[in-house]
């Protein structure tokens, strides 16, 4: 619901000259904007709905001049609701989802197809066919060689390499091979390709004009925001021409990839936000993904920290540090961030992460609810704890198949055990102990990658509200689970990452004080027994469902 109408004459005049930070967040699921002042305190904020289209099955897409009018909404209303003027705000800060991209022209507006959501799945037979065909088996093979003969991790990546539906890539190639009008426009040399964060930097700073007026507007995006796109190299850190030669991407369509403190991100055009955000000129300070901003959000700024997400999906992060490392077990190499010159940081190489990620996570407990297996989420926890155990019924989530270490695309989702004796309570729990079994195949896969045995996992996002999944993923991975006060990692992450870019703290050591942990999951060994011949059995289950479709 849209914060009343602000009275003039109660809104503050910042006298003392208190810094403000829009932070903006466009998810899978909302549009955020929340006010921060200098103590990280949050002065007021605004969310909408993301409208994401579903023409067909498997496909998702949101319309983005309707995404556009959005965002322009709750930048106005949050900065209405903290009571401030425009020209308060000190700098913007966004963070957005990953691999979710359009094509167009942006002199003329002409959108070739609206955005097309890191949760589609067009392409899926053209990733089947490829990672089943010829050229992927050559290619894995020839990598493979050169690593035996150089011990480059790069090449051992290499030999791993396979298409996936979330990766921009297939996506792309299917609708250069569908799209007649984005196929003329190719041809005609007046196409781009934006990624998220690319096209709300363009947006932002033309006022959502073309670019008849604005021909000066770089066209860039963030290295966090490139890096999952399965068309970046982050050995190299730049777009890589081995895909594009593979597959006959041109990559003068990409923007051009630059840092997370990039100098030239510009100022925020006054013309569409109304007549009061006249002559304001607010900077842009800094851009990352999501994912970066939970990993900031999370205070994971250490080699070895590891964060768990779980929102519509789960995504296990581990930083690496300066080094890139190539994963054998389908995780992500991926750029956790990278900061020029920033004050105390001086990380001219970018800082590396391995990611690992469960599809399905918000996406089951939406599923089950629609069942109406519970009322309201909030419920669950209560559902799950009322019955002690799940009466040996198991689930597979498996909506959108099973990442890494499993790495079945083909794999289908359903329970299993179920008896007359089973009750709502079971199912509920067998759910729940589903989604904690995917994390805890992440976090074995991360420490068998890494070599290294990990001792906390910070986690955020709307599902580790739940207490009894977060107790289940202690027990189960005799690990500490850490749940921070405040849940809005991301905001807080592009928060920070704003506030180190304009100067307003120097370092981490001045991030320290802004995170209150709120609970901390200690490990039940009395348990570990049980549950971890419980997902034993699952595990088995797992080959009930396999390469199903």
């Amino acid at each position: 619901m849209s914060p009343p109408e602000t009275d003039t004459t109660t809104i503050r005049t910042n006298t003392e000259a208190t810094a403000y930070i829009a932070a903006l967040d466009v998810g899978t699921t909302s549009v955020r904007c929340f006010i921060l002042d200098e103590k990280c305190a949050v002065k007021g904020s605004s969310t909408d709905a993301v409208e994401l289209l579903n023409p067909q099955p498997g496909f998702f897409e949101i319309e983005p001049e309707c995404l556009w009018r959005k965002v322009v909404k709750v930048i106005k209303e949050a900065i209405r609701d903290a009571k401030l003027l425009p020209s308060e705000i000190t700098c913007l800060t966004i963070s957005t989802q990953r691999c979710t991209f359009l094509t167009w022209n942006h002199k003329t507006n002409e959108y070739y197809h609206n955005f097309i959501t890191w949760k589609d799945l067009r392409a899926d037979d053209l990733v089947e066919q490829w990672n089943s065909g010829c050229m992927k088996r050559t290619m894995n093979g020839f990598f493979y060689g050169l690593y035996l003969a150089t011990r480059n991790s790069r090449f051992l990546a290499g030999s791993m390499l396979k298409l996936m539906n979330g990766q921009v890539t297939p996506r792309l190639l299917y609708e250069i091979a569908h799209n007649r009008r984005l196929q003329q426009a190719i041809r005609e040399n007046t196409v781009r390709l934006e990624l998220l964060d690319s096209w709300l930097l363009y947006k932002l700073r033309s006022g959502g004009h073309a670019a008849q007026q604005t021909e000066n507007i770089e066209h860039i995006t963030d290295i966090t925001s490139s890096t999952a796109t399965g068309l970046f190299d982050p050995f190299t850190l730049s777009w890589s021409n081995m895909i594009s030669w593979m597959f006959g991407i041109d990559l003068n369509i990409l923007p051009r990839v630059v840092d997370n403190g990039y100098n030239g991100f510009g100022h925020v055009n006054p013309i569409a936000f109304g007549q009061d955000w006249a002559h304001t000129r607010i900077p842009i300070a800094s851009s990352c993904s999501d994912q970066t901003a939970a990993i900031w959000g999370s205070h994971c700024f250490r080699s070895n920290d590891v964060k768990v997400t779980m929102g519509t999906g789960a995504f296990l992060n581990l930083v690496t540090g300066s080094q890139c490392h190539a994963s054998i077990s389908g995780m992500y190499p991926l750029v956790a961030w990278q900061l020029n010159d920033k004050h105390k940081f001086n990380q001219q190489n970018a800082i590396y992460c391995i990611e690992g990620a469960s599809h399905d996570f918000g996406t089951v407990i939406t599923w089950a609810q629609s069942c109406e297996l519970f009322s309201h989420p909030k419920e669950t926890s209560a559902i799950a704890k009322s019955v002690a155990d799940t009466n040996d019924v198991y689930f597979i989530p498996a909506f959108s198949g099973l990442g890494p270490p499993v790495n079945d695309y083909r794999a289908a989702s359903g329970f299993i055990g179920m008896t007359p004796s089973t009750t709502k309570a079971h199912l509920v729990r067998a759910l729940l102990e589903s989604i904690v079994f995917r994390v805890v195949q992440l976090i074995d896969a991360a420490e068998k990658e890494t070599n290294q045995k990990l001792h906390l996992i910070k986690v955020d996002g709307g599902v580790s509200r739940n207490d009894f999944v977060c107790q289940f993923l202690a027990d189960l991975s005799q690990l500490k689970v850490e749940r921070a006060q405040n849940a809005e990692s991301s905001i807080m992450g592009a928060t920070f990452m704003a506030g180190i870019n304009h100067g307003i703290w120097h370092d981490f050591d001045d991030l320290k004080r802004f995170r209150q942990v709120e609970c901390v999951f200690q490990p039940q060994s009395k348990h570990y027994d049980t549950l971890f011949a419980r997902m034993a059995k699952w595990s088995e289950a797992i080959g009930r469902f396999s390469d199903w479709y």
